[in-house]
């Protein structure tokens, strides 16, 4: 491993299409993260160790990733969406059940495992992925007051789990990480204050004389934003994570231009998403699981815990089918092992865990998306015609 130069650029852009490959492969249409975390623990400390995870050039590229990959899912997230509102009380209401349940599997959990992270198995099981479910199930075309509902509940859940990630892994130092948390939401805040004070008539002027002389200046103002709160939370001593996500609460709940929502989906999911994947990939030992079967099955137990947790949401009239989607689990988790990586708050063999969790989840999220196709199918297939009196 030496200096990181282009052979290493050209090496990851090469990684990066395994991602794409196995998504397209009939029979395993696998999320494309999960062969770019793959493709990374072949590269990295768990295979052929060809790239260095703490090589200084390939950790920025990595950070940088990790932020536009977090602005990108806050972008996601239905703020503005209309209807909303009216679920929230009972979304309200039943990410607090899901809470509760999954704080007492939390409590279990640790009681067999061990490890002292009560508070994070708890925030873990209780999260959800609006990246990963809301594509599903607008997909699904599905609609009426329980998807309005699960939507709802998504967004809540990933939301106070992404605030709530950086407190409870780092308890020792948890009134530190709220007070630099509050700061770079209230910088999120301001911008998102400046952005609704921009009248609209100048603002739509602005897209086209950017567009016109292809300039592309929302994105350059996008990326001083995004940079700045980027180097707020670190001066905060507080994840670029947070920094990511509110901002894309913020530009999403202002709406965010189409040519915005292209122009990011092309530099982050291009190049710079695929590389904190790599990167991730690369930083965990999942060796380390070989020696602790242990790690093994508190992984399964965490994945199993979340469905589990999300499930009791069928007593409140929930679909199970919609319960599992909202279970899925995908920038909680990656920000856990990521903040457990870089600041040493995880033991060896933990992050992995944490990851194969994330697994089990994305696991029983595609079945039950397999399910409500089939479902979706049969409910659309005609039946067989009337008989015709005869004459």
């Amino acid at each position: 491993m030496g200096d990181f130069g282009f052979d290493d650029l050209a090496l990851l852009a090469a990684i990066g299409l395994v991602g794409p490959l196995l998504a397209a492969a009939p029979g395993l249409r696998l999320p494309v993260i999960i062969g770019e975390l793959a493709a990374g623990l072949v590269i990295g400390n768990t295979g052929l160790r060809v790239l260095d995870p703490d090589e200084p050039t390939f950790a920025m590229l990595a950070a940088v990733g990790f932020a536009l990959v977090m602005f990108v899912v806050g972008t996601h997230v239905p703020i503005h969406e209309i209807g909303l509102r009216g679920a929230l009380p009972a979304a309200v209401a039943r990410s607090a059940l899901i809470g509760v349940v999954a704080a007492g599997l939390a409590v279990l959990l640790d009681a067999v495992f061990g490890g002292g992270h009560i508070l994070l198995f708890a925030v873990l099981m209780a999260s959800s992925s609006a990246a990963l479910a809301l594509p599903l199930i607008q997909s699904l075309e599905l609609d009426g007051p329980p998807v309005l509902s699960v939507t709802a509940q998504i967004a809540i859940a990933d939301t106070a789990a992404i605030v709530l990630v950086p407190l409870v892994i780092e308890t020792d130092r948890a009134v530190r990480t709220a007070v630099g948390a509050v700061v770079v939401a209230g910088a999120a805040a301001v911008i998102y204050g400046l952005l609704r004070l921009v009248d609209r008539r100048r603002l739509r002027r602005f897209h086209k004389y950017s567009e016109r002389h292809r300039f592309a200046l929302e994105l350059r103002i996008s990326l001083l934003l995004l940079f700045a709160l980027a180097a707020i939370a670190t001066t905060a001593h507080v994840s670029t994570m947070l920094a990511g996500f509110t901002l894309g609460l913020a530009v999403g709940a202002v709406g965010q231009p189409r040519r915005l929502a292209r122009q990011l989906f092309g530099i982050t999911e291009g190049f710079f998403g695929p590389v904190f994947f790599v990167w991730l990939g690369a930083s965990l030992d999942v060796r380390e699981l070989a020696h602790h079967p242990r790690l093994i099955a508190l992984g399964v137990a965490l994945g199993l815990g979340a469905v589990a947790a999300h499930a009791v949401a069928v007593f409140t009239g929930q679909p199970l089918t919609l319960a599992v989607l909202a279970s899925g689990q995908l920038g909680v988790p990656i920000a856990a092992a990521t903040l457990g990586t870089e600041d040493h708050l995880l033991a060896p063999g933990e992050p992995a865990a944490l990851m194969l969790g994330a697994l089990v989840t994305i696991a029983a999220v595609s079945i039950a998306n397999r399910v409500a196709r089939h479902r979706r199918r049969i409910h659309e297939t005609p039946g067989p015609p009337e008989p015709q009196p005869s004459a």
